[in-house]
């Protein structure tokens, strides 16, 4: 089975197939919400640490965390198991991601920073471990321009789900009398649960092809040229702040809806369901984008109307849910349409990196991916939670917070991200890698792979494509 293809190279993949395999984004989408939203929270209350402390501890982890993620990107691509490269990485993601839920949920007001931080690294590796075979099996699974859009958005469309259900069960729990830290426990074992239920279904049931590496060793010089590659830079830093603006506003979600939007709890959990719950439609609709006027212009659309309206967002009257509902829905959609763009154009660039150098890349592109990811909502916590310090604003039962603190959060959670989604854009003015030109080097791509059994093959693979300077197609 691991061995095998599924279908013929640019064929496409079935609906209810690719629901299957995209199923594993339903623990992937819960863990966003989980990590950014609530955790942090969670912990400076149950832990009493500091806002600063939980901070500085959540962004140390993952700054840690980042080049274990290349090195682990690395050793994916170098796999080669009858199991299968991508898939024997996410049966032993799932229980690493579920050993540190489970250790963080038992914690008690005794444990220090010491011990958060570390069973925050153990969660953070098999989160990793399944993310990123997740993503690089997909790009091998769907290896035409359109079929990626295609199982991208049933990837971030599931991840929806996900993240829909953990939004749901503080406010089910809360309507039954449960604290807020009892919520944020069964938001844990929601997700427990969904990775080892999902995880198994995706490894049992969906074939793994591994592609032939031509040379098939390389040293560490060559990978350290993949960051000279012009595409590689411009994915990179687009992920880089398309990740930390939204990261930036999840971090200070639930303090600006009640403190300065005038909503309560159950208000404001709602508002972040429907802005999720958006991903629905922000996905298909990017996908569907993508495919008329390329992948990358679709991103540029995405990210313009998120920043359009968030500009808007300070301007709607307080406590106005109908109007604020509508916003947040629309701002929704488009953070998960370029979502779905970026992965979907990273296999693009790891196909490119593929044709020019023989060896695989699509493990190490998403590790890079999760490296910027990590690293934005690292920098995200961190700054956001000491901006809020330095400004004066206080957190915990009773705290009373002045108008100027007030007002620093409202600055804090607008300006960032539209700056930092609007520079995302701009990464990819310019980007010449389109559907036609992804369709020639996937045609090269398919006879390179046909001449394992097929010398000749190989030879016309490795002429007529014109590759441009450092893969600047």
């Amino acid at each position: 089975m691991s061995q095998s293809q599924s279908g013929p190279s640019g064929g496409q993949i079935s609906l209810p197939r690719a629901l299957v395999f995209a199923s594993a984004a339903v623990p992937i989408g819960a863990f966003g919400i989980a990590a950014t939203v609530h955790l942090p929270r969670y912990f400076a209350a149950e832990l009493g640490m500091s806002l600063a402390l939980v901070g500085t501890v959540f962004a140390l982890v993952r700054f840690v965390d980042i080049p274990i993620d290349t090195a682990m990107g690395l050793a994916m691509d170098r796999t080669r198991t009858r199991f299968g490269r991508y898939r024997v990485w996410m049966a032993l993601g799932a229980p690493v991601l579920m050993l540190g839920f489970f250790m963080l949920m038992t914690t008690g007001a005794a444990v220090g920073p010491l011990y958060l931080g570390f069973w925050l690294l153990v969660m953070y590796l098999g989160y990793s471990g399944v993310l990123l075979s997740h993503l690089a099996w997909a790009g091998r699974l769907a290896p035409t321009y359109k079929e990626r859009s295609r199982i991208f958005g049933a990837i971030t469309g599931l991840g929806v789900v996900g993240a829909i259900a953990v939004l749901l069960i503080p406010i089910l729990m809360s309507r039954q009398g449960a604290s807020d830290a009892e919520g944020v426990r069964a938001m844990i074992w929601f997700i427990i649960a969904s990775a080892a239920v999902t995880c198994l279904l995706v490894v049992v049931s969906t074939p793994e092809r591994i592609a032939q590496d031509r040379p098939a060793k390389f040293t560490l010089r060559d990978y350290a040229q993949l960051l000279t590659r012009g595409n590689v830079m411009r994915l990179l830093a687009a992920d880089l702040m398309a990740t930390l603006g939204p990261g930036w506003m999840a971090a200070l979600y639930l303090f600006y809806f009640k403190d300065s939007r005038g909503f309560d709890t159950a208000s404001a959990n709602l508002l972040l369901l429907i802005y999720v719950l958006a991903g629905f439609a922000g996905a298909p609709f990017a996908a569907w984008l993508a495919n008329r006027i390329s992948k990358h212009i679709a991103f540029l659309v995405t990210t313009t109307l998120y920043s359009l309206g968030l500009m808007c967002l300070p301007f709607l009257p307080k406590g106005d849910f109908p109007v604020f509902s509508v916003l947040m829905f629309l701002v929704g959609a488009m953070a998960a349409g370029f979502t779905v763009m970026m992965r979907a154009i990273a296999a693009d660039i790891a196909d490119e990196l593929r044709l020019d150098s023989g060896r695989e890349w699509m493990g190490l592109i998403y590790a890079g991916l999760t490296a910027t990811g990590k690293l934005a909502t690292a920098g995200a916590i961190f700054l956001t939670f000491n901006v809020l310090a330095m400004v004066g604003y206080k957190v915990g039962a009773g705290a009373t917070n002045t108008p100027e603190a007030i007002r620093g959060l409202e600055l804090a959670y607008i300006v960032g991200p539209i700056i930092f989604v609007m520079a995302a854009g701009a990464c990819f003015l310019g980007y010449r890698l389109t559907a036609e030109r992804h369709a020639e080097i996937r045609r090269k791509l398919d006879l390179l792979d046909a001449s394992e059994t097929d010398p000749a093959a190989a030879a016309e693979a490795m002429t007529g494509v014109d590759l441009g300077p450092k893969g600047q197609v």
